[in-house]
């Protein structure tokens, strides 16, 4: 396979005329990006040509027309050995045209010049850190499933984690009457305020049930005093004498012959 040379100027002609300056051209019309091949459009054929050189940047010679092999005749381009001055910044005008390749891309082959990689999640904390409401529940089914994943936790042994959540569990198994009483202590106090939220509604249906204005008309309604009542909030006048006086003399002598009967009885004991 036959190697491929850089071109290089063999020749020190030009076609005598001024310098053409990259600034007086449109920045597509050339390409001097470091380490590719430079290149420039003909402003005579509008064709695009190699820049020769290393010091002296010209034009590689080239004809007006590119169909040789069809017998045309030859004729060398007026833009050929056409030096060429590099006075602008190489870098400004990679970084612009950098910009319009990258806007003129379609939007979905366009890529950030920046790659912007998504952190690793940090691993998750074992169960015994993760601060958390602790109840009995909890601190069971956390202890028990770390028993039985754990190698090291045999018998009564524990590993780090293992003794963490054991000590937990025995906390909560100590401090679950206090919380059951608290939770109790919580639900009486709560019925307590719905009841006193419902009361007046609770009444009022009472209310309404038991007749309503009849009611309140029989409360207001005044009654007489019934005769021998000393007040409304007394009693009638009670008798203090017997109304059989006969009988009751005859009552008490015998109440009194049974208690002399029973009285020596009650001496000789």
């Amino acid at each position: 396979m036959p190697r491929i040379r850089p071109g290089r100027v063999r020749t020190k002609n030009t076609n005598r005329r001024e310098a053409l300056k990259l600034s007086t051209m449109a920045p597509e019309d050339f390409n001097v990006r470091p380490g590719e091949v430079k290149s420039i459009a003909c402003p005579d054929c509008r064709t695009w040509r190699r820049i020769m050189g290393d010091k002296v940047l010209k034009i590689r010679e080239h004809c007006v027309s590119d169909k040789l092999a069809e017998g045309e005749k030859h004729t060398a381009c007026p833009g050929s050995d056409q030096v060429v001055d590099v006075n602008i910044d190489v870098r400004r005008w990679q970084a612009k045209q950098d910009r319009l390749l990258r806007d003129a891309m379609p939007q979905d082959n366009r890529r950030a010049a920046q790659q912007f990689y998504k952190p690793l999640p940090a691993p998750a904390a074992p169960v015994s850190r993760i601060k958390a409401e602790v109840t009995l529940e909890t601190a069971r089914q956390s202890y028990l499933a770390h028993r039985k994943g754990c190698i090291r936790c045999v018998g009564k042994q524990h590993c780090a984690d293992g003794g963490v959540l054991a000590r937990r569990y025995v906390l909560a198994l100590q401090e679950e009457p206090a919380r059951r009483e608290a939770r109790e202590q919580l639900e009486r106090q709560e019925q307590r305020t719905v009841r006193k939220q419902t009361a007046p509604a609770v009444r009022k249906a009472q209310w309404a049930k038991r007749g309503g204005e009849a009611v309140e008309m029989a409360n207001n309604r005044c009654s007489e005093r019934t005769s021998g009542s000393l007040s409304e909030f007394r009693g009638p006048r009670l008798p203090l004498a017997p109304q059989d006086v006969e009988a009751h003399e005859r009552r008490q002598a015998e109440l009194g012959k049974g208690y002399a009967l029973r009285s020596p009885a009650t001496s000789a004991a």
